[in-house]
């Protein structure tokens, strides 16, 4: 049969729509589901019971609807947190519009599934490298404050806050309670992680829970959790039950402790280890100071036994002497020098008078200038046709000068 079209002009009644979606639904038949199981509303006096089953991974959940009568036949109760795997029918009850799983049989997830489980994803997310010690942050050595994630009131609380106190009293913390097993833990802590990796005040996160079983601290190794751990910038450090649990945050934690305690430990110095560290410094140094002095007072002991030093004089009158021989003998060869230079000096002079002017005009030799008549410098005459009849000449002879004037001039025969 066609449906009528369902335009703004014919719209479906709300009855039909539920009608419509639970035929879509109750089409799709019986599944199996896993999840972990919250809020267990249960009596045996009940005819139907109600459960809701949460997916691990993710914030999401449906409810299961079944007979008491089943959950009254199951060997081992059902509890908050319970891993189980439950066979049932997607149902949509119409009159509410509420969806449900109708469910005929539920399972718990064995020990051995659980821990197959936790070691694939610990294969998984080891090749992805979120176990490299390489990515591993180094934590402060003294940290501003430490945020602390752990069950409210927990022993773990108060042993890491007890120890950390005791180590260094002026520490701080911030500490956000959450629930450290069942359903909520995953989530909780994710969002407490998150608010303290946001803290600038907040130099590294421990997350502490005491001892328990493997299902307990099945949710510290969830993968949600592994990832947020992975991603956060501030240190983290994994303080999950005792020495021989090993969740896979342990793995991608910065650091793992054995215990609450261990971390403490861990993250925040003793002062009394530091003073007696300060303090045992501080005698290494005050005995390297007295062996520099006792070595360096021997060596001025060595130096002080030397016989110059009986006399210090000695050495210096014997210089003294070999100062002045050598004085004498650089004077002595200084004179000779300057002697000989000047013997050198002279007879240079000589040799450059005998060559100059002067000399040769005082041998009978004369340079006969002539005067220009414009009043410019005048002129050595080196030929006949400088001086012209008439032309004012100037006579340099040895011990002066002639003024004439030229009366006839010719070339030479």
């Amino acid at each position: 049969m066609n449906q009528p079209a369902n335009t703004p002009d014919t719209p479906w009644p709300v009855g039909k729509v539920n009608d419509q979606v639970k035929g879509w639904i109750e089409r799709l038949g019986y599944l199996w589901v896993e999840g972990q199981l919250t809020q267990i509303n249960f009596k045996p006096t009940w005819k139907l019971s109600y459960l809701t089953l949460r997916d691990v991974q993710q914030e999401k959940s449906v409810q299961l609807t079944c007979p008491s009568s089943m959950l009254q036949s199951l060997s081992a109760p059902l509890k908050d947190g319970d891993r189980v795997i439950v066979h049932g029918k997607p149902a949509f009850y119409a009159g509410r519009g509420s969806f449900s799983l109708w469910t005929t049989e539920i399972r718990h997830v064995g020990i051995g599934d659980l821990l197959a489980r936790i070691e694939k994803l610990r294969q998984q997310l080891a090749a992805e490298g979120l176990f490299d010690p390489a990515r591993k942050r180094p934590l402060p050595y003294l940290p501003h404050k430490i945020g602390l994630i752990t069950g409210r009131g927990s022993a773990a609380e108060r042993d890491v806050m007890a120890v950390a106190h005791d180590r260094w009293p002026a520490v701080q913390f911030r500490v956000l309670n959450t629930a450290v097993q069942g359903a909520n833990t995953v989530p909780e802590v994710i969002d407490a992680l998150q608010q303290l990796d946001a803290d600038p005040e907040v130099d590294v996160i421990i997350i502490a829970r005491g001892g328990g079983s493997v299902e307990d601290l099945l949710p510290f190794s969830e993968e949600a959790l592994q990832r947020a751990v992975a991603a956060a910038g501030t240190p983290v450090v994994s303080a999950i039950g005792h020495e021989p649990d090993s969740p896979v945050l342990d793995n991608v934690a910065d650091l793992r402790a054995a215990t609450p305690t261990d971390a403490a430990k861990r993250v925040v110095p003793s002062v009394a280890e530091e003073r007696a560290i300060v303090a045992e410094a501080r005698s290494r140094m005050a005995a390297a100071l007295r062996g520099w002095v006792e070595r360096e007072r021997r060596g001025l002991d060595n130096i002080r036994s030397r016989p110059v030093m009986a006399d210090p004089m000695t050495p210096i009158r014997a210089r003294r002497e070999e100062v002045e021989r050598t004085r004498a003998t650089m004077r002595r060869e200084i004179e000779v020098m300057v002697e000989r230079e000047t013997r050198h000096v002279e007879s240079l002079r000589a040799r450059v008078s005998a060559l100059g002017p002067s000399a040769t005009l005082a041998r009978g030799y004369s340079i006969v200038q002539v005067v220009p008549k414009d009043g410019s410098g005048p002129e050595v005459v080196t030929s006949y046709k400088q001086s012209p009849p008439g032309a004012q000449l100037r006579i340099r002879v040895g011990d002066g000068s002639i003024t004439a004037v030229s009366m006839a001039s010719q070339a030479a025969d």
